[in-house]
């Protein structure tokens, strides 16, 4: 048994599966997904795992279209179709959270100018906006009037907008600064970028053609991220920023066991039975006292899960002291395989 690695610089899990792979002996190579011949690299190989990154517009362009086309072979991949389809797209998740009567925020979608100006025309203020794509709060605003929200419509069905908000990015790494979380250095780069995109930013194409809002739930000063891998989970609670509304990104985190609130494992959990992913984060807020999704993904910032102070099982039983969620992932592939081989 051997399995395909794809070690790219993203630093997301690849690290962590070859240092896993080493320590349990378990054989596997790196292989180059950008290589024309990737189809052929895998000729020795009964899985192959990519954590790819939605910040790599390589890896948007193709990275879904070239794991469907391997798992169809019948070799196993992660993330596989179920874990990953949806990934970085909020419109997408919205269908299924729906389709699989998940609780989760109200969210609304809409194809044409006049469909979104009659909704506005009706709805609530304020209301969330959201790009289909983006993560770590980057493309949400808060709308706070229908003047606002017709400008946004109107923007959506126009020129579009670009994935990389330059302004929003200023803001971003002047925050971080001021709360002693980046050099002086991370401020002149964001005000470079306010001239200079990014090479993501060049090679994407403008949003256009939808616009999505969802509901905005008030007094809610923080969320829960609870991971779901297999019959595993563990979970972080997130800060707001400071004087805003998004947690995501924050960087500001709390990892007592104490703080995460246990009803929202057992969502976790029973939402993954329905949609099956081999990897999941469900993002939590509470709208009166009620837990509600308002994202899922299956990847996620390996460092920042470092210090957990356990896991939960199914049975939603805690256990206490390190762990290694990316040997888990390891090993539910390898069983995955040896199920597959035994039922031939």
């Amino acid at each position: 048994m051997k399995i395909a690695i794809v070690k790219n610089s993203n630093n997301g899990f690849a690290k962590r599966w070859i240092d896993y792979c080493n320590e349990q002996r378990i054989s596997y190579k790196i292989v180059n997904c950008y290589d024309s011949d990737i189809i052929k690299q895998l000729y020795d190989c009964d899985a192959f795992i990519w954590h790819h990154h939605h910040g790599d517009c390589r890896d948007v362009l193709f990275a879904k279209q070239l794991l469907y086309s391997i798992e169809s072979s019948g070799i196993k991949v992660f993330p596989n179709f179920n874990t990953c389809w949806h990934f970085d797209d909020k419109v997408g998740q919205k269908y299924l959270l729906e389709a699989n009567d998940i609780p989760t925020v109200p969210s609304y979608v809409f194809y044409s100018k006049r469909e979104a100006f009659n909704w506005l025309n009706t709805t609530k203020y304020p209301i969330v906006f959201k790009l289909r794509r983006g993560a770590g709060s980057s493309n949400v605003r808060l709308i706070r009037d229908k003047s606002d929200a017709k400008k946004i419509v109107r923007k959506a069905f126009s020129k579009g907008f670009s994935q990389f908000d330059r302004i929003e990015n200023f803001k971003e790494s002047i925050r971080i600064y001021k709360e002693r979380k980046s050099a002086l250095l991370h401020i002149f780069k964001g005000f470079a970028r306010l001239f200079i995109g990014t090479y993501f930013s060049k090679m994407s194409s403008p949003e256009k053609g939808y616009v999505y809002f969802q509901e905005f739930i008030p007094n809610n000063t923080f969320d829960i991220r609870i991971i779901v891998i297999g019959n595993k989970a563990f979970g972080i609670k997130r800060l707001n920023r400071k004087n805003d509304f998004r947690a995501s990104g924050s960087g500001s985190i709390i990892y007592s066991k104490n703080e995460i609130p246990e009803i929202c494992v057992k969502i976790a959990f029973d939402s993954n039975r329905k949609l099956n992913s081999q990897c999941i984060a469900f993002d939590f807020i509470f709208n009166n006292g009620i837990p509600l999704i308002v994202e899922i993904s299956y990847g996620f910032s390996a460092i920042g899960y470092d210090p957990c102070e356990g896991y939960w099982d199914e049975s939603l039983i805690w256990h206490q002291g390190k762990f290694n969620p990316y040997g888990w992932m390891v090993d539910n592939l390898i069983r995955d395989i040896m199920h597959m081989s035994s039922c031939k």
